[in-house]
């Protein structure tokens, strides 16, 4: 057997791993940045939110606001109230968040009907928490 060609392929794969191997970079190296306090340069935009509660006594409660009677459907104190909070939001330049908080016992309707509400409002940015008022989580 001759030892020359594959003493040539050992080498030529040692050269081929030290070639493609990346250095590893030693502890001291590596850049740390600690927390603290960092002047910024720009603004930073938090959007307004609203969290509107659905009792299971179909009482709709925005941010620890009563509004409207449980039997009225259409609501028209929690569309006054969000109509605002659209125009101050849009006057800020930021985006008004509405979440919606239902018990778990509330009817699908009043949930609907808290949801149309919203649309009439203009409000796009609507979510839902899975934690209404009276619930542990």
């Amino acid at each position: 057997m001759q030892m020359g060609p594959m003493i040539d392929v050992v080498f030529l794969l040692l050269v081929f791993f030290m070639v493609t191997a990346k250095p590893i970079k030693q502890e001291s190296d590596l850049g740390l940045g600690l927390p603290g306090a960092v002047a910024q340069e720009e603004s930073v935009d938090i959007p307004d939110e609203q969290r509107i509660v659905i009792r299971a006594d179909l009482q709709v409660v925005l941010n620890d606001l009563e509004l409207d009677s449980p039997a009225d459907g259409e609501l028209p104190e929690l569309f006054a109230t969000l109509e605002r909070f659209r125009k101050s939001a849009e006057l800020g330049g930021g985006d008004a968040l509405v979440t919606i908080a239902p018990a778990k016992s509330v009817p699908h309707q009043r949930v609907v009907d808290v949801l149309n509400t919203c649309g009439r409002a203009r409000l796009t940015n609507v979510t839902f928490s899975s934690h209404g008022e009276g619930e542990g989580g």
